[in-house]
């Protein structure tokens, strides 16, 4: 049996990236998915897929748009068992004094607001259904400290990680289970001009040296940490925010001593 067998999931930010990668994913794993994103490139996605396979555009900070994406899986397959709120953007990377309160606003709603308005309602039709499932929000290394986004994104990854722990305390005894992901550098939309510049100078060897696996991330390997959060052998896990990011967020910057070598 497929790890996802009969599962029904809603992703947000499947268009590209980390989403659609999670939607193949999910679907190769027997999950019907609903897919939800700003661009129209989650039709391509669904497409990709084929049967079973349901988008829609809509705006993740949007407490109607999720409503609505929320209604689409019901009135398709009559029930959610996972919802995956993956859609975020990058706000830039001003500096605290520099960032307008326009941009901190707009990275909150979409970055914080979009994966509480998901727990509240996709969350709310699980708990009430009384079947379990699992719940999925994407944060990132920026919101376990600072040095990996600006002030806006960081601050809102990091209240997708406490928002994580307090859905999971508040949902207790309902079955349903609440968990983060925190992404290293990961070559998705978000990313894509870092990763093209360093294409384009030839200097690809330089991406994500500051972690020690010294390389940045594919997006199938935030899919398949993010499939074992959706699936039954993560059955256990709620409440926690793991770190998909080549071990960066496992030391504070110091001088590296290497066996048989001076620090570097």
């Amino acid at each position: 049996m497929a790890a996802l067998d009969g599962k029904i999931a809603i992703i947000t930010g499947a268009g590209s990236g980390i989403g659609r990668a999670s939607a193949i994913r999910f679907a190769a794993e027997g999950a019907k998915v609903i897919l939800g994103d700003m661009a129209e490139s989650v039709q391509e996605t669904a497409k990709m897929i084929g049967d079973g396979a349901a988008a829609m555009q809509m705006d993740a900070g949007k407490e109607e748009d999720v409503a609505a994406i929320v209604k689409l899986a019901l009135d398709t397959h009559g029930r959610i068992d996972i919802a995956f709120a993956n859609a975020g953007i990058s706000g830039g990377m001003e500096g605290i004094f520099d960032n307008s309160v326009e941009n901190f606003t707009e990275v909150l709603r979409v970055n914080l607001i979009g994966p509480w308005l998901m727990v509240k309602h996709a969350g709310k039709v699980m708990a009430d259904a009384g079947n379990g499932g699992s719940i999925i929000l994407t944060a990132s290394v920026a919101g376990i400290r600072s040095g990996a986004g600006g002030p806006p994104y960081s601050a809102s990854k990091a209240g997708v990680i406490n928002l994580a722990m307090v859905s999971a305390q508040q949902m207790s005894d309902t079955g349903v289970r609440v968990n983060a992901i925190c992404p290293g550098l990961t070559e998705t939309g978000m990313t894509k001009p870092t990763f093209d510049y360093a294409k384009a100078k030839d200097v690809m060897h330089k991406v994500g040296r500051l972690n020690p696996l010294r390389r940045g991330a594919q997006p199938e390997e935030l899919a398949n940490v993010a499939l074992f959060l959706a699936s039954d052998q993560a059955s256990y896990i709620n409440g926690q925010a793991i770190a998909v990011d080549g071990g960066l967020s496992s030391s504070h910057p110091v001088t590296r001593q290497l066996t048989g070598q001076t620090a570097v």
